[in-house]
């Protein structure tokens, strides 16, 4: 089956003052109609930085995509003119942003930015896109819709504010739906909410699903595949059952061994040792090497190749290349 979205080889980063900082160094993946990818890593790792690139939404310059493609339905989306490129932004590719605080204009009622792109896309009238706008508060299950369209952000809680840009992004039926952290700063109640109304609308739709987190939790129940990223590069990428049994990348050990556990298995938690590396220090072999506990010498010098252990799983890693020899 052809992906609905294929990012290859994508290079993207920007210019600063202390030299070129590579922010994503190489990434690639396919996503499925459908499915749910799930990108995960710590901050600073170049997740958002890839998913606002697929968008075209990063001001260049400071930022440059220096190579790859992102192809979806038969398009490069580097290659699109901007005219073209908004044709699909917000349209047929949508985007929940990190904090819905932010994200949304405080000056503009709930109603009128869901009903912003329905006008611009879709072309109904003024009426009839307010009255979409109802029913999608309705579906994402925020109360009384027809009088809570009226409201500004402010009045909104954060949960309903998560699910209000659910509701833009849903607002024009899109093919692939970009979630950047969509549970950020929610407690666990309203986080479980937000995530099974997301595989709801999914299950509905048929969308593909980006979904950009660090909390591994949400990873389980959410993803199909998983991809593993540190300091802008790919090191791990399986489907989840596989990844989460067995780990093939050492960063990747690392992030599964950081969780808490539910039933005390664990005195205190293991963490990472080090820092993630400058972006600007353009490292000839592996980023991760100065924190590994199994680094070997070309690890210092070589980029690690992609090493297939099993099908549809994947790391870069040469102590894993070595051991499987």
């Amino acid at each position: 089956m052809e992906p609905v979205l294929s990012v290859q080889d994508l290079r993207v980063g920007f210019h600063t003052e202390r030299g070129f900082a590579c922010a994503v160094d190489g990434i690639s993946y396919d996503l499925h109609a459908g499915k749910t990818l799930a990108i995960v890593g710590e901050s600073g790792s170049g997740k958002s930085v890839h998913a606002l690139s697929i968008l075209r939404l990063l001001p260049e310059p400071p930022a440059e995509i220096v190579s790859g493609k992102i192809l979806f339905g038969g398009q490069d989306l580097l290659r699109l003119k901007p005219a073209e490129m908004r044709r699909i932004r917000g349209n047929r590719i949508a985007m929940i942003f990190q904090e819905p605080m932010t994200s949304l204009n405080p000056v503009l009622t709930i109603g009128d930015q869901i009903s912003e792109a329905v006008i611009l896309h879709q072309k109904l009238s003024k009426a009839k896109a307010m009255d979409k706008a109802v029913d999608l508060l309705k579906k994402v299950g925020i109360p009384h819709p027809s009088e809570r369209v009226k409201d500004y952000p402010h009045q909104f809680s954060g949960g309903m504010r998560q699910r209000a840009m659910i509701a833009m992004a849903l607002s024009c039926d899109p093919d692939v739906l970009i979630a950047d952290e969509p549970t950020t700063a929610l407690d666990v109640t309203i986080q479980a909410q937000i995530l099974e109304l997301m595989r709801d609308i999914q299950k509905e739709s048929k969308m593909g699903i980006v979904l950009i987190t660090h909390n591994l939790g949400v990873v389980a129940e959410m993803a199909d595949e998983v991809c593993v990223m540190y300091a802008g590069r790919q090191m791990e990428g399986a489907g989840v059952n596989e990844l989460f049994k067995n780990p093939r990348h050492p960063y990747t050990r690392g992030l599964l061994n950081s969780v808490p556990s539910l039933y005390g298995r664990k005195d205190r938690l293991e963490a990472i040792a080090g820092q993630p590396p400058e972006l600007t220090s353009n490292l000839p072999g592996c980023p991760f090497e100065p924190r590994c506990p199994r680094t070997m010498p070309r690890c210092k010098t070589e980029r690690p190749a992609r090493f297939v252990p099993a099908p549809d799983h994947y790391s870069f890693c040469w102590t894993e290349d070595e051991k499987n020899k």
